[in-house]
């Protein structure tokens, strides 16, 4: 009788255990896919950051939380950290990240802290084999990064600044009557590859036109850009070329047009988070743009639906980086096509991926340098033909130049170091 019992015992407990196993599993399979966001939070830099936060946040729940999840039900969760756009502070947060088990993290504003985050990621990888990490760079673009720092963990899905600088100035020499530029920016990597691009590509395209002067100024540090603008104006320069972005491209923009200097300003950042607002009206027809995705117009429907139910979610805000959407929607489809979210796996699919944006446009991620190809945009501030405008201001991009993706295509020398698995 005793035995019978303890069969019996042992199998309700065998059973229970089963169905433990099988609830817990269950919940394992659904656990949130977590990704973290590494921008700045606070700061100077903060609207950018927390500009770029919100679209992703949105894209994550728009795109794919709100139609069940990824991998059969799992929902994506997206994990602020604010690095104050400091590659110290990057460094911290990245060991913050690795703590909580995050292994995918976009970042984009600054290439220095891209940089410093490349850095982090691989050295970490290497010492960490099974626990690697995945950078999602949606908006640093020093080519270095996808040229001598390349690296298998990193993925960038913005144009890099060569790519950008070729179409800005291929739209620059059509100008017959630019005959001078100024080109200003910060004092750090990206600034110093705008400039030294655009002397070189316009000594190509234009040998014509007289570079009459090329400064740089420290990284958010300038309250005042008066005496630079002093300088432009007595150069006689009839353009100006700047990298800046966030306060320091509002700041500059103010100073060249409070000074009454009439003339174009080529830039890459000088639109949104309050930028387009500050400059209103002052601004068209002056301000332009190089840039990924059309503004205005916007050629699909399915993207236009998109904009109008973010506008509908966050009124005060604008799809400011309609590259995350991007970078978050082909790194679903590699997760999809792997039944994986293992970093390694993700890398793989990514390579050589092919995906269809949601401007109805094929963009190419090649493999040899994980270097994102798209079409690229010259748009000009402008409140005429604007559906999409910017900062609720009556004011937004219009494109006046675009070049295919398969025409931005360009070299590269990254010889990247393949994990083994």
């Amino acid at each position: 009788m005793q035995s019978k019992l303890s069969v019996r015992f042992l199998t309700r407990l065998l059973s229970a255990l089963l169905i433990f196993i099988a609830v817990f599993a269950t919940a394992q399979e659904r656990d949130p896919v977590r990704i973290g966001f590494m921008d700045p939070l606070s700061g100077p830099f903060a609207s950018i950051g927390t500009s770029g936060l919100t679209v992703l946040q949105f894209s994550a729940d728009y795109l794919f939380n709100s139609r069940g999840g990824i991998l059969d039900g799992r929902m994506i969760e997206i994990v602020p950290l604010d690095n104050m756009q400091s590659p110290t502070e990057t460094q911290i947060q990245f060991r913050r990240a690795v703590s909580e088990g995050l292994q995918i993290v976009f970042q984009g504003n600054s290439s220095a802290v891209a940089n410093a985050l490349n850095t982090a990621v691989e050295r970490h990888n290497r010492r960490n084999p099974g626990q690697e990490v995945l950078q999602i760079n949606y908006s640093a673009v020093d080519p270095i990064l996808t040229e001598e720092n390349c690296s298998f963990w990193h993925f960038r899905f913005d144009a890099h600044a060569v790519m950008k600088l070729n179409v800005l100035t291929d739209f620059i020499a059509r100008n017959e009557d630019i005959e001078q530029i100024y080109i200003i920016g910060q004092d750090y990597s990206f600034g110093h590859v705008v400039a030294e691009t655009s002397e070189r590509l316009l000594r190509e395209k234009r040998p014509d036109i007289e570079i009459v002067g090329n400064e740089f100024h420290p990284i958010g540090q300038v309250k005042d850009f008066t005496p630079y603008v002093t300088k432009i104006v007595a150069s006689g320069a009839d353009a100006v070329i700047t990298g800046n972005f966030g306060a320091d491209m509002v700041s500059l923009a103010r100073s060249i047009i409070d000074s009454g200097l009439d003339i174009p300003i080529y830039t890459f950042y000088a639109a949104y988070d309050g930028i387009t607002a500050t400059l209103g009206a002052d601004g068209k027809n002056r301000i332009r743009l190089v840039h990924n995705e059309s503004a205005n117009p916007i050629p699909t429907e399915e993207r236009k639906e998109f904009y109008r139910a973010f506008k509908a979610k966050h009124p005060d805000r604008d799809v400011t980086q309609p590259r995350l959407p991007l970078a978050l929607s082909m790194i679903v489809e590699a997760m999809e096509q792997t039944g994986s979210t293992d970093p390694y796996d993700v890398a793989l699919a990514l390579e050589d991926m092919r995906f269809t944006s949601m401007s109805g446009e094929e963009v190419w991620m090649r493999g040899a340098d994980h270097q994102i190809f798209q079409a690229l945009h010259v748009s000009v501030q402008t409140d005429e033909g604007i559906e999409f405008d910017a900062d609720n201001s009556g004011f937004g991009l219009l494109t006046e130049y675009m070049v295919p993706g398969e025409e931005t295509v360009v070299e590269t020398s990254c010889e990247m170091r393949r994990p083994r698995r």
